[in-house]
């Protein structure tokens, strides 16, 4: 998992409350057996009309925000199923933070065990940054993990709270694999000394 400590890039607002993990990545994409390729199907119905082609007037295919790593949105972001596949897509296309007042439980879990680091901030302040995006050309936010803080150019300034433990995971770049290989050692040992302790037993039983 990439290490996350702060980042400076163009934001996408996302103007929707109640953004479910359906539009994130459509259930038919979930067929899919491999972890990568999703960020083409990201947002799928609402990035495409009806005849499949992109529609020009969906955020995500603006010109402006070619390239964003920050997506700001309404709240209650990544409510409906549990599918860890929304924070697979989400990652796929490039978004490092999302931004919002309140997310769904379940995927803001997902999330930040994908690399994504969820910032929470009052409605009044998404608002402000919502308009800011839309308004302002190439206007870019920065996120700094280290310090909790979320800036930019025009004077805003916010904290946000993070857990403890998640956030040294994301500044060390650890999903649930790495922290367990970081035990490589003791798990060695632990085996060698269980296997030698059954074959001792097994053989007093001889």
């Amino acid at each position: 998992m990439q290490a996350f400590h702060t980042l400076t890039s163009v934001t996408v607002p996302l103007d929707r409350a109640n953004v479910d993990t359906d539009q994130i990545i459509p259930k038919q994409f979930l067929k899919r057996i491999e972890r990568t390729g999703y960020g083409d199907f990201l947002f799928f119905d609402w990035r495409r009309t009806a005849a499949g082609e992109p529609d020009p007037a969906f955020e995500l295919n603006a010109p402006q925000y070619k390239d964003a790593q920050i997506l700001i949105a309404g709240k209650n972001f990544g409510c409906g199923s549990s599918r860890e596949h929304a924070a697979w897509a989400l990652s796929d296309y490039g978004f490092r933070v999302v931004i919002a007042p309140t997310f769904a439980d379940i995927f803001f879990s997902n999330a930040q065990k994908n690399g994504i680091l969820l910032v929470r901030l009052t409605e009044d302040e998404v608002a402000r940054l919502l308009h800011n995006a839309r308004t302002i050309p190439n206007y870019q936010l920065t996120v700094s993990l280290q310090e909790q803080t979320v800036t930019d150019a025009a004077g805003f300034k916010a904290s946000f709270e993070v857990d403890p433990f998640r956030k040294y995971c994301l500044i060390e770049g650890l999903d649930d694999i790495g922290l367990t290989l970081r035990h490589t050692a003791a798990l060695d040992a632990f085996e060698k000394q269980h296997d030698q302790a059954a074959w001792l037993k097994a053989k007093s039983n001889c």
